[in-house]
């Protein structure tokens, strides 16, 4: 330990909190005896007064003082996670070794090693997910190696998101979107792997808040809209369950609340149904309190099970057979008399908490608990088994396969020995090979499933017995790419495809030297690398790679290469001119008068656009009313997207540095095209109707209307000219007035 610098602690211990701080203070110790086993009271005011310190006289984007943040971070430690004091201290100080002149031996002096140890975590990740552009591998494996050694890390990390993202709305529009977009890709997954569900819920629905207002609002006012009613309801189905568990001595509490905004937007965008006929909203949860046991979480599923009437397929074991979070809770889906479907979770106590906190929860109870110590076994193991797999060149590439694996349904299948492994739901048997060792998936030359032969790109189901038949030599297929949905199994694959594909470009290369050698002609790597840019190469390798293949014809190459060499169009000076050709570069002039355009600094989507093209995305469609987005093109065009489309969120995640912020005009005259789904009984006339309201009572010009019946029922994509949002939504609820129309949407 460093010597202790006496001034330092003195000064921080005799630093004066104002009333406003004294109560904040007064607020979180109050907070850290109500949730945590333990209080230091005298260490966390002691980081409350060097977070004030270090931070005095700084504000956040809101006005704020910045020591609010960390205050709330803190806040959030103690009450969502009730972790440690240690924890809690730690987040007070997450941002001083990082933004204020205060050391790490400063902090060592003041809080011990543990709270050093933290926030040495906490400065080296900084960056991890802030830098799109580059992503670097080597900082976000510098992540998962701190969550290893100490999950407090990653805790805290997760805490300074949640606190960012409820506060983002004093940022600029564009910073929103990039900083939603980037939550939504992986700090929400990542919470997901760590059984942090709760954390995710809420993660997800603030990204959606960003992403696509107007549908967040709309699902929101519909959640309140029944409240009443969905409680109503769940008082009905309980009543009878809630006595019979009484009489049998059951100690429990039951819940009852709707599932998160996003999940009910993306239930009502895969099965392509509006709010209203989405019926699983909301889960019932029956908690059972301690001593009570996984047997009894049977009892009382035997018990609802005796009065409502359980869907097969719908029920879920994850007491017997955990996720790989460490998940366990019985799920069932029963209909009630009036044939509706509702979701009920059966768990006690210790499987709640981990439900809701786990990793946190683990951490919390691996104190001379074995199981919490098997589960955090099992983190390290994914995280190490992360680390181990071979890296991709490109850093996206391994972001991009890490994040496969964080998001995605399990399935569970066995070896044949009777071992349980998981699976990322969709995985292959070339998936399962490498899950089992790395050789054993580089030596796959066929599988057995259920003790009949298959191909090793079978996918594979919860349940299957799976054995590897290898050979003695690599039998790595490139083709096998689509097949695999494992970190491991596409980051061997891909690291095969490259080295065979430098292999190629060597070959390639020494095709060209000779050709070159036999013509006299001396070209520099510079000079050449020009050359294949002028055929549209991102780099020589690439264009060595296609010679090599015989897909681009040497002589070809040699003939260029003579004809600019006569010439002198190889000179340094000229190479502006060849990036000119290529459009490789984006003229800054494209960017200054884009961004001059417009009310605040924002591009208009109508009125003052005299200095950039536009167009509107065909993707999505945007139409006025809609929150979009551009996207500023290498030739200096501009194309608009529903902040929304799955293609704008690439863009952000790619580009980012070319997302302009859009605003629409006040007064739009032209109009745009619109699409609506309609479901209903099929009748005679029907269609006659549609139309008679969209050209009569609406003033509406249709495009076009595409029809399908099949059983007595009709589904109808129409296509119409609208003006802007409330004229396509005004559209709908006309149209939901039709006698036998039974859904009206707008269509995506």
């Amino acid at each position: 330990m460093a010597k202790v610098d006496t001034d330092f602690s003195t000064r921080i211990d005799q630093f004066g909190l104002d009333a406003k701080q004294r109560s904040s203070l007064a607020s979180l110790i109050k907070l850290c005896h109500n949730h945590l086993d333990s209080t230091d009271e005298e260490m966390i005011t002691r980081a409350f007064k060097l977070c004030c310190k270090s931070h005095e006289n700084v504000t956040r984007a809101s006005g704020e003082p910045y020591y609010e943040h960390p205050l709330e971070v803190a806040k959030i430690m103690a009450e969502e996670f009730n972790i440690d004091d240690v924890s809690v201290a730690a987040a007070l100080l997450h941002d001083t070794v990082e933004d204020t002149p205060v050391t790490l031996d400063q902090i060592d002096e003041l809080f011990g090693p543990a709270v050093k140890h933290i926030i040495d975590g906490l400065t080296k990740i900084s960056g991890v997910f802030e830098n799109r552009d580059t992503k670097q591998a080597e900082t976000f494996m510098k992540l998962l190696l701190s969550m290893a050694e100490d999950i407090r890390v990653v805790l805290i990390k997760f805490a300074d998101r949640v606190h960012n993202m409820r506060t983002i709305k004093h940022l600029p529009k564009q910073k929103q979107l990039n900083k939603a977009t980037e939550t939504m890709e992986l700090y929400a997954p990542l919470a997901h792997r760590f059984g942090l569900f709760r954390i995710k819920n809420e993660l997800e629905d603030l990204c959606f808040k960003v992403i696509d207002p107007n549908s967040y609002k709309f699902i929101g006012r519909k959640l309140r809209e029944k409240k009443e009613a969905r409680e109503q309801f769940i008082d009905e189905f309980m009543d009878p369950i809630k006595e019979e568990l009484s009489n049998q001595k059951f100690r429990f509490e039951i819940k009852g609340r709707p599932k998160h905004i996003y999940s009910i937007y993306r239930k009502m965008q895969m099965q392509q149904k509006p709010f209203e006929e989405i019926y699983d909203l909301f889960a019932i949860r029956i908690i059972l309190e301690d001593p009570h046991t996984k047997e009894d979480c049977w009892r009382v599923y035997s018990v609802i099970t005796d009065w409502y009437t359980p869907i097969p397929k719908r029920f879920r074991d994850f007491i017997s057979v955990p996720k790989a979070n460490g998940y366990q809770s019985l799920h069932t889906t029963v209909i009630t008399k009036k044939g509706r479907k509702v979701e009920v979770q059966i768990r006690t106590r210790k499987m709640d908490n981990i439900a809701e906190q786990g990793l946190a929860a683990h951490w919390k109870y691996k104190e001379g608990n074995s199981s919490g110590n098997k589960e955090l076994d099992k983190f390290v193991h994914w995280v190490r088994d992360v680390l181990d797999a071979p890296r991709p060149d490109a850093a996206t590439e391994f972001v991009k396969d890490f994040q496969l694996n964080l998001y995605q349904d399990e399935i569970y299948v066995f070896t044949p020995n009777g071992e349980l492994k998981t699976l990322p739901n969709g995985a292959s048997c070339i998936d399962f090979a490498f899950e089992i060792h790395s050789e054993i998936g580089e030596r796959a030359i066929a599988a057995k499933v259920n003790g009949k032969m298959v191909p090793l790109r079978q996918k594979l189901k919860s349940g299957d017995q799976v054995e590897i038949v290898t050979g003695n030599k690599v039998n790595l297929n490139p083709d096998w790419m689509g097949d695999v949905v494992t970190h491991k199994a596409k980051a061997r694959l891909r690291q095969f495809t490259k080295q065979k594909e430098r292999r190629v470009a060597n070959e390639g290369r020494d095709i060209w030297e000779k050709r070159a050698a036999k013509g006299k002609v001396e070209i520099t790597d510079q000079e050449l690398t020009k050359v294949a840019k002028r055929f549209k190469f991102n780099d020589t390798q690439e264009m060595f790679y296609e010679i090599g293949t015989g897909a681009f014809e040497v002589n070809e190459l040699f003939k260029v290469v003579k004809q600019l060499k006569s010439k002198g169009r190889l000179d340094k000076d000229d190479e502006d001119e060849f990036k000119k050709d290529q459009g490789a570069t984006i003229p800054e002039e494209y960017y200054k008068s884009a961004r001059s355009v417009g009310d605040g600094n924002a591009l208009l989507v109508e009125g003052e656009l005299d200095h950039v093209k536009y167009s509107y995305a065909n993707c999505c469609n945007p139409i006025p009313g809609d929150n979009v987005v551009g996207f500023l093109s290498r030739n200096g065009d501009v194309k608009i997207h529903r902040s929304n489309c799955k293609n704008a969120h690439h863009l952000i995640k790619t580009d980012s540095e070319r997302i302009i912020d859009i605003s629409w005009a006040r007064n739009i005259e032209n109009q745009f095209l619109g699409a609506i789904k309609v479901i209903g009984e099929d009748r005679v006339g029907l269609v006659n109707d549609i139309t008679e309201v969209l050209s009569k009572s609406l003033q509406t010009n249709m495009k076009s209307i595409n029809v399908n019946s099949d059983g007595g029922m009709f589904e109808g994509i129409i296509t119409a000219y609208v003006n802007d949002l409330k004229h396509l939504e005004k559209i709908i609820k006309r149209l939901e007035r039709i006698d036998s129309i039974k859904t009206v949407m707008r269509y995506e």
